[in-house]
């Protein structure tokens, strides 16, 4: 009787839980081969400062990147980094890009008065939006996010920014979104519940960003390198990428270093081991 009492807790466990399982679908993000791929990969300065024109150029209308500053960009590894310039607040470019920022607030050292001044390259960069609040309302009450962690923070990295970029198509025929709505395949979501079509509702779900980047805006490169919505979209994932983990190339030199440690530290003891232990009967 105990038995049949918990195959049934069982089952209905498994009905419930089903739906929430099942329910969300998308597609798996496109694969791309990112320069900085593997133990040894780096960042590819060309492609962060391509990147880093459309993120200013497209996605800081709308998006912040919060834990980013000015210096940042010139540090090791990062879109501006020069050797010449070891101290990136020295860097030419970095402070020039914060002079041309908007005016940042503070408060005056002297009277305690609020003030604005220039930023300086210390500063982060500018945000599009006062805050939350006004970011929903000029988004139809949808909330932009920050776009430091983002690579970090979605499954699939830098392939699933560069997915959701470049995969914006027509709703499918039977799926019922108003004007705020956008479908993208590879966003996350349950279409069922606005599915009136034939047969299993679509994968994918809905998105309220529209479509950033077109054949109309698509961002031009300084380095020469052909202008297309695909290759805006890599480039603005790989410096996003960059934004999440600025520290990689840092970290897997390091990493490389302490591997060749363990190496010749390990030849050590075992040389070590032999010698100690090489007259001893055992």
């Amino acid at each position: 009787m105990m038995r049949k009492v918990l195959v049934a807790l069982a089952l209905a466990g498994l009905a419930f839980a089903g739906p929430a399982i099942s329910g969300t679908t998308h597609r798996e993000p496109k694969e791309v081969e990112w320069s900085f791929n593997g133990p040894f990969g780096q960042y590819d300065q060309a492609q962060l400062q391509r990147g880093f024109k459309v993120y200013k150029e497209v996605c800081s209308a709308c998006h912040a990147l919060n834990f980013i500053t000015f210096r940042n960009l010139g540090d090791p590894g990062g879109p501006f980094w020069d050797p010449r310039y070891p101290n990136s607040n020295d860097n030419p470019v970095v402070k020039a890009l914060a002079k041309d920022a908007a005016p940042i607030a503070d408060i005056d050292s002297n009277t305690g008065d609020a003030i604005t001044r220039p930023r300086t390259s210390a500063d982060p960069l500018p945000a599009p939006f006062a805050n939350d609040e006004a970011a929903r309302a000029s988004n139809n009450g949808a909330l932009p996010p920050d776009l430091s962690l983002i690579v970090s923070a979605r499954e699939g990295g830098p392939d699933y920014v560069y997915s959701i970029l470049t995969g914006y198509v027509a709703a499918p025929t039977g799926l019922a979104m108003n004007d705020n709505q956008h479908y993208n395949p590879y966003m996350g979501g349950d279409m069922s519940a606005y599915w009136t079509g034939q047969g299993p509702a679509p994968e994918g779900g809905f998105i309220a960003m529209p479509q950033p980047l077109t054949e109309a805006n698509k961002v031009g490169n300084d380095d020469g390198t052909p202008v297309s919505v695909d290759q805006n979209a890599k480039d603005v994932a790989a410096f996003l990428q960059w934004a999440s983990d600025p520290k990689m190339e840092e970290r897997k030199q390091t990493g490389f270093a302490v591997m060749i440690f363990l190496v010749i530290f390990a030849g050590l003891l075992f040389a070590s081991y032999k010698a100690i232990w090489r007259n001893v009967a055992h």
